[in-house]
């Protein structure tokens, strides 16, 4: 019996994604290594590399990390709520009818082909002259890099809704926001959060060029960035801060790692309970 627990037990933890039995302690001890083994290995880079002038040693107080945190953090959201707003609307649009999916799909697809990084001077001239809002054109830019990481699963998540369940729907009369509500939504909840940490490891990766907009604006200077941890990492690196960029560095991993541990595990595992089998 033992040996089948074994087996049974080795079997649950490899499917990935589907739950998570690894210990409490286990999981500190890899959100603690995790972060303390890049920033040294961070250190090592920036000690030991020769740098092309002399480093300039200082650090932050733990309230400027903390403020230029939560700043970032708060961009990140916004952004992200705006695209599971735009996505829901235009996933169930996609997948209406086979015409709309014929005319939506190509549009999408040309749409996710554009490098948005591209169009971002366009987009700060536009939110700069038209809404006086630097803030607004970074949130502008983290939202079109999230938006079609959630958009595609989503259509993929409705596209396999079984056909048992949309019959058995309409044979019970729900139709309208009471079909979208009962069924498709719920239907939607995996697909949305494996989407939606796909959409935040595009922000986080984005958020440097988010934050540091003055290479982006004619004549700009770096009283034009945003204060941010994205910025703070920059500039820090510019100007050789190796006690800064560390900081910078420690705090992004660590906020990643918590909320991996925190959130996203914990919605992929409540997740599971929509997927049809």
């Amino acid at each position: 019996m033992s040996h089948e627990r074994r087996r049974h037990r080795v079997r649950h933890v490899r499917h990935f994604g589907t739950s998570y039995q690894s210990s409490l302690f286990q999981r500190l001890l890899v959100l603690v290594l995790g972060p303390l083994a890049i920033v040294a290995a961070v250190y090592v880079l920036v000690h030991v590399l020769p740098a092309g002038q002399e480093a300039s040693e200082s650090s932050l107080s733990p309230d400027t990390i903390a403020m230029a945190t939560f700043d970032t953090m708060t961009r990140l959201a916004i952004a992200y709520v705006l695209a599971i707003a735009c996505a829901v609307p235009l996933a169930i649009s996609a997948t209406m009818n086979r015409t709309t999916e014929a005319i939506l799909l190509p549009i999408f697809d040309i749409l996710e082909s554009v490098p948005i990084l591209a169009l971002f001077p366009v987009v700060i001239m536009v939110f700069v002259n038209y809404f006086h809002s630097l803030d607004g054109a970074a949130v502008f830019i983290l939202f079109m890099t999230m938006l079609w990481n959630i958009v595609f699963p989503l259509i993929g998540g409705l596209q396999i809704i079984p056909g048992d369940v949309i019959a058995a729907a309409k044979v019970f009369g729900v139709e309208g926001f009471a079909f979208v509500r009962r069924v498709l939504l719920p239907a939607l909840v995996p697909q949305m959060v494996t989407g939606s940490i796909l959409a935040m490891a595009q922000g986080w990766n984005i958020i440097i060029v988010a934050e540091v907009l003055h290479t982006y604006i004619p004549g700009g200077t770096s009283a034009q960035d945003l204060f941010g941890i994205g910025s703070i990492l920059v500039d820090a690196s510019a100007n050789a801060q190796n006690g800064v960029f560390l900081e910078a560095v420690f705090a992004l991993v660590v906020v990643i790692g918590l909320l991996n541990l925190l959130v996203w595990q914990r919605l992929l595992h409540i997740s599971q309970r929509f997927r049809f089998e």
